[in-house]
């Protein structure tokens, strides 16, 4: 078993090795193609990420059964709205990844037959709804925080005899006229500010809700939902991949469960 957990990280560690340089190739791709490079210098560079994409596959032939076993640990959680967001993005992660599987036989050649472009649409359907999943999740969090936030916040400062909240009556308040418009930009204000001070403090979900709102742009481009160039998906695709790396490099940086 332990012989097993090894292996199954170092695949991961060479897998999200081979994305960051597949997607910088995306980018270093459409770079020449908009700078008017030679035709054979774009033709090599699309060789070369179309290998690394096939040997990412090849990698990732054991993760569908990795990701079941995720979302059956998911399921024992005792907050219902992560139970149900880890668990679903992890089952269609496991659907994502069985789809990569029939795509890796039929690009390899054992399975010449197989229809790339339907079971491709198929990857990408259901790594968007994980995606979906996670960032649901992290919003979830997200908002647990800035909750408790506020609520020791509104302690601090009634310990300290000083009213909490924002003052809404008086001169230039809600119920004189112009008075609402600033009051909401001043609520809006403070919530900004609020998220950025829980996100500042809890480095594993910031990091992880740049990785999966990087991850997004993919499958939105590949199903046509929202066409970002390739350009974009490189980028995001390589950005993605290098918080993944820091994450194998820096294990506190991983958000739990």
């Amino acid at each position: 078993m332990d012989a097993w957990v090894r292996f199954s990280a170092q695949s991961q560690a060479r897998e999200r090795l081979c994305r960051a340089a597949q997607y910088a190739c995306s980018l270093l791709g459409h770079a020449l193609q908009r700078h008017g490079a030679s035709p054979v210098l774009q033709k090599q560079i699309r060789q070369l990420e179309g290998h690394l994409s096939l040997g990412r596959k090849l990698l990732r032939l054991g993760n569908s059964a990795d990701a079941l076993e995720s979302a059956k640990r998911a399921v024992h959680l005792s907050d219902v709205v992560l139970r149900f967001c880890i668990t679903v993005s992890h089952l269609n992660r496991a659907l994502y990844f069985a789809c990569d599987n029939v795509l890796w036989a039929g690009k390899s050649g054992l399975a010449p037959r197989v229809d790339q472009e339907k079971w491709a649409q198929r990857s990408f359907r259901y790594y968007l709804f994980s995606l979906i999943m996670n960032l649901s999740r992290d919003a979830y969090e997200i908002r647990l925080l800035m909750e408790q936030e506020t609520s020791a916040y509104g302690r601090r400062m009634k310990v300290s005899g000083v009213p909490g909240g924002v003052e809404t009556g008086g001169p230039g308040g809600s119920g004189t006229p112009g008075g609402c418009l600033p009051q909401l930009a001043l609520k809006f204000r403070l919530r900004v500010l609020l998220l950025a001070r829980v996100l500042r403090g809890h480095p594993p979900l910031l990091l992880d809700v740049l990785r999966n709102a990087c991850d997004l742009f993919i499958p939105l481009d590949k199903l046509g939902l929202w066409r970002c160039g390739p350009g974009i998906v490189g980028l995001c695709g390589l950005i993605s991949s290098i918080l993944s790396i820091l994450t194998l490099i820096c294990p506190w940086l991983r958000l739990k469960p």
